[in-house]
């Protein structure tokens, strides 16, 4: 049944009342006494040298590595800590605070409710000028208005499942070796909102949350352990649009308005009446593609579905045409993905218009099911008591560099929405530092006043959000003034490593030597049309540098190859004498099926090629 979309409420927060200061500083010593203090040195901090575009000093993070053990199957970068294994390390990350206490709570002197609306897919610049032209998006505007949007947000890898294993464990992907869709956070993985729960919150989620091992296809898993096999394979159906409902048709993603549904409920009918600070989570999968059953039995998800209700919130004149750059001049790895996803054929400006059109009312209706949560804390007095996050995992090309999907470094596939608001968040705020989603863990346990816990790869957004400079705390750890995203998984043949910093993105692979860099000056290129690595060699050198000490990169590389090639090697003996059918009826079958054999014979190369490596 069509339901009207939720019409946008005002709201004023309310000064809360002054903190007894005593009180609070009674509490922190309490809290202190509750935790076990790790001594933990103080981060290296290293300095750029002088590039000819300066970057300035930046902190290495207190995460960084520089040697790993190099058997098959061991665990990289990070995997020791002064002489910790990473497994041990991981379980101390549960009882080590931080050296510092969390900053003091917003206005209220209880801990105010935590509600985070993640959905999947949603571009981050949307969210403000000029990106903000292309669709209406009230309830973004709401949290606009009454809170603060940052400007440079990012995922710590544009795939769903390592995305959100960052997201819930604060760390980089390379920690918890989330290399792909299938393998994730083991299922008992201690999360933020774990955390919260233990510490007085009562806690409740709904929807997607695709952070630990076991998920999706296996048509997806096959797909990221051969990605290194020398062969191009269309793995997923042509982008397409479909046009569903008339006007009326308001709840086109069914599924996601039922947990918004569940949601809304639970605001209205639980958290109401709790007497304990609650946190609250909100997964959803729109503005993802839909699937795309005409591509046969193993299909994608390149169906951008919508309803005219939702076009007509998209303005059309402010749809932007993307630039694409000819096959011959794309870089190998674009072309690559180019290709996998079924994207080097002709495309009308008409197509790639209606795309992205699509795209953008995708987007609108995901607004509407945040207008929803919103509204709702708003009708139950708990709006003004309540900070609200919205993100996402990943963002969406919506045919930018002549790509859909997610699985690149470009801003239309890393750039993700981050909004927050609520009591003592500043508002009507633009930030412009760079931050990622490995914030998020720390970001919630400051709010619960949860001393943050040590070797964590996020650093706290509050000291970029609270409204006044008092309720920070000035022994609190530096902010790097860098970003890293990473990916090891599909239609990308090569483990990939980007470094967001000041106004360059740079972008390596593998191992630094087997496939050129990227560079891109966003402040003069925000297309990013224009590689200039070679153009800025010192800066390369020095970006690189950076990012080196943050991450083995290669040796990281070099591990996901061991990893691919050993989980393809027991999928494959697990079927037997159903191999053969089985692979080549995956979702790259229709060009499989042409020549079976020499894919299969490819893949034995593969398999043959580095066998002294697996024994």
């Amino acid at each position: 049944m069509s339901r009207r979309a939720p019409t946008e409420r005002l709201w004023r927060g309310q000064r809360g009342c002054k903190r007894d200061r005593a009180a609070i500083r009674r509490r922190r010593r309490a809290l202190r006494r509750a935790h076990l203090t790790a001594p933990h040195p103080p981060p290296a901090r290293t300095r750029i040298p002088p590039p000819a575009a300066a970057c300035g000093p930046v902190p290495v993070h207190a995460g960084s590595c520089s040697s790993a053990p190099s058997a098959p199957g061991a665990t990289v970068c990070g995997a020791m800590r002064g002489g910790v294994p990473l497994v041990l390390l991981r379980g101390l990350l549960v009882v080590a605070a931080a050296r510092c206490a969390a900053p003091r709570p917003p206005r209220h002197s209880s801990r105010p409710n935590v509600v985070l609306v993640a959905c999947d897919s949603f571009d981050g610049r949307l969210t403000f000028y000029p990106g903000n032209q292309t669709v209406d998006l009230p309830f973004i505007n709401f949290m606009k208005r009454h809170g603060s949007v940052f400007l440079n947000a990012y995922t710590n890898s544009p795939i769903c499942c390592p995305s959100r294993a960052a997201m819930w464990s604060g760390l980089f992907t390379h920690l918890t070796e989330s290399w792909n869709n299938f393998k994730g956070l083991d299922p008992d993985y201690v999360t933020w909102m774990d955390l919260m729960q233990k510490h007085g919150y009562y806690t409740q989620k709904y929807g997607k949350l695709d952070y630990t091992s076991g998920h999706h296809s296996v048509s997806n898993r096959v797909e990221a352990w051969t990605r290194d096999v020398e062969f191009l394979l269309r793995q997923e159906g042509r982008p397409k649009v479909n046009l569903t409902g008339d006007r009326r048709h308001v709840r086109v993603m069914e599924t996601d308005w039922q947990v918004t549904d569940k949601a809304v409920t639970w605001i209205k009918k639980e958290a109401v009446n709790l007497t304990q600070p609650f946190a609250l989570y909100l997964g959803l999968n729109l503005p993802h593609p839909y699937p795309s059953p005409y591509a046969g039995e193993n299909f994608g998800s390149s169906t951008f579905l919508t309803s005219p209700y939702w076009l007509e919130k998209v303005k059309y004149e402010a749809i932007k045409i993307p630039t694409w750059s000819s096959l011959s001049e794309m870089h190998p790895v674009d072309y690559y993905s180019s290709y996998t996803k079924n994207c080097t054929g002709e495309f009308t400006k008409q197509e790639v218009r209606s795309i992205r059109a699509f795209y953008y009312a995708m987007c609108a209706e995901t607004d509407a099911m945040l207008g929803e949560v919103i509204s709702a804390l708003k009708d139950t007095d708990l709006l003004e008591k309540t900070v609200i996050m919205f993100t996402s995992d990943h963002g969406e090309l919506a045919m930018e560099h002549r790509q859909f999907y997610k699985m690149s470094m470009y801003e239309g596939s890393s750039h993700v929405p981050l909004l927050v608001m609520g009591p003592g968040i500043k508002q009507q705020q633009q930030v412009p530092d760079v931050v990622s989603l490995v914030d998020i863990y720390p970001t919630m346990l400051d709010l619960a006043r949860i001393p943050v816990l040590q070797n964590l790869s996020g650093y706290s957004l509050l000291p970029l959000l609270l409204e006044k400079a008092e309720d920070e705390v000035p022994l609190r750890e530096a902010r790097p003034s860098w970003v890293l995203s990473e990916f090891h998984g599909c239609n990308v043949n090569a483990s990939t490593y980007m470094l967001r910093i000041d106004q360059w993105k740079y972008i390596t692979y593998l191992d630094g030597v087997s496939v050129p860099p990227q560079l891109f000056d966003l402040s003069a290129d925000p297309d990013e049309l224009t590689n200039v690595a070679i153009k800025f060699p010192e800066t390369v050198q020095s970006l690189d540098k950076i990012l080196r000490s943050v991450v083995n990169y290669p040796r990281v590389s070099s591990s996901v190859q061991n990893y691919n090639k050993r989980q393809f090697i027991n999928w494959k003996q697990s079927l037997g004498q159903n191999y053969s059918n089985v692979i080549a009826n995956l979702r790259w079958h229709q060009d499989w099926l042409k020549e079976p054999k020499k894919y299969e014979n490819a893949i034995d190369r593969w398999l043959n090629s580095q066998r002294e490596q697996m024994n």
